[in-house]
């Protein structure tokens, strides 16, 4: 049979592709890890256009419509996947066992507001406590204080269907799963299986420990054998993907993702890292790590910061210590796998961020080059409705009843009609 010149130079394309990804990941697996010394209005939407194997971890692919981007985001997760397992201790089975309801949850400072996340929409279904299941579970992740995921699991007692959509939620920083639960009940009203869990040091992994998150910003930066901030917590999220597919009341292909705030980066993550995440909505999340270093964006996590800064006998913090408190804290989060590299990867699957226009921590310039990256991902997957941004005007870094509206529409678009191809 005969191939046709352009047959023939797709072909070839693909192939350099493939050598390159090779040559790539070869590279990366002789490179050690960076190892830093011890010397870091109206409010309203205003919108803007925009299987790689590890050890003892099976990642399945996502077929697209380009080779090209099929390549790409197989280098990035495999990239991604070999800097998680850099401080990982050792696998363990992936097993829960029953724990017990948290009647008094640990808040690492003062209790947000859920008027938000009590404003979305729920089926009227009469006592609707009666009416659902709570499991309160514990998932081990690895061999590790760390290692055993809080989950608190909200579903409907009796469905319609044997297999529902299942939707993971991350709290913000400093709060808990428990704090969740309006938001959980929500959603199980509407016959979705909500799973709400601790991130790490958070909630039942704080251990009664108010500072236990900065504490571990902290360790990180003067040991580096943690990645306590975004990263340790997505690899949760893999094996919690991996736990979910297996539940008989989910359909494995209709898992979703989202989060506030610091969830919301860790639901950005964990849908570039694992494709089992079919639809994502990062609430005041996404951000460009290394746009912020550049234009002198002022950081949060002030304590962590100042140790770095007294560590490298620094006056001030200069861009110089931000940048080896991540390079240190989680390796490529402003260069490799920053929102320029990881929002693309996402594609073609749903993805919709939502962001405040008047978030400090997270300014609009600092999302230009990824959100055009992202659009473009989209249109050569041929799905460039499957992605969105809006950014609501007036508003800073807080969610909104607004948000939560439009990502349940988003949920209930892709999840409950099982369709995650729009085009």
């Amino acid at each position: 049979m005969a191939i046709r010149l352009p047959e023939i130079c797709l072909l070839g394309s693909l192939m350099v592709i493939a050598i390159a990804a090779d040559l790539t990941l070869d590279r990366y697996r002789n490179t050690a890890l960076p190892n830093i010394p011890i010397i870091q209005g109206k409010k309203g939407p205003s919108t803007m256009s925009v299987c790689r194997r590890t050890t003892n971890l099976l990642l399945p692919p996502i077929t697209t419509t380009t080779g090209v981007m099929d390549s790409q985001a197989q280098v990035f997760r495999s990239e991604f996947l070999r800097v998680l397992h850099s401080r990982r201790s050792s696998e363990v089975p992936l097993i829960t066992n029953t724990s017990n309801p948290v009647e008094n949850p640990l808040f690492q400072s003062d209790v947000p507001s859920t008027k938000a996340i009590e404003s979305c929409p729920k089926e009227d279904i009469g006592d609707l406590k009666e009416m659902l299941k709570e499991e309160n579970l514990h998932l081990h992740t690895e061999d590790a204080e760390q290692g055993r995921l809080p989950l608190l699991i909200l579903s409907l007692k009796k469905s319609s269907e044997q297999r529902r959509p299942a939707i993971v939620f991350m709290h913000g920083g400093t709060t808990n799963k428990e704090w969740l639960r309006p938001w959980l009940e929500a959603y199980a009203s509407r016959g979705y299986v909500a799973i709400g869990l601790d991130s790490r040091y958070h909630g039942e992994r704080a251990y009664n420990c108010k500072t236990a998150m900065i504490d571990a910003l902290i360790s990180s930066w003067k040991n580096g054998n943690t990645m306590p901030f975004i990263f340790d917590t997505v690899w949760d999220l893999i094996k919690l993907a991996e736990y979910l597919t297996k539940r008989d009341d989910i359909d494995p292909k209709r898992i979703g993702i989202t989060g506030i705030s610091l969830g919301g980066m860790q639901a950005w993550f964990a849908a570039a890292a694992d494709t089992r995440y079919s639809v994502a909505v990062p609430l005041i999340g996404v951000q460009g790590f290394r746009w912020a270093i550049d234009n002198d964006v002022s950081p949060v996590l002030k304590p962590l910061f100042e140790e770095a800064r007294i560590d490298l006998g620094k006056n001030v913090i200069d861009k110089e210590v931000v940048d080896k408190v991540w390079n240190r804290i989680a390796p490529g989060l402003a260069s490799k796998f920053d929102s320029p590299y990881s929002l693309p990867v996402i594609a073609p699957r749903p993805l919709y961020i939502l962001n405040g226009a008047m978030d400090p921590g997270a300014p609009l310039g600092g999302l230009e080059v990824p959100l055009k990256r992202a659009e473009k991902a989209y249109r050569k997957t041929g799905s460039p409705g499957n992605f969105k941004f809006k950014a609501e005007d007036g508003v800073g870094h807080e969610v909104t009843s607004f948000m939560i509206k439009e990502s349940s529409d988003w949920f209930d678009k892709f999840l409950k009609q099982g369709d995650t191809t729009c085009k």
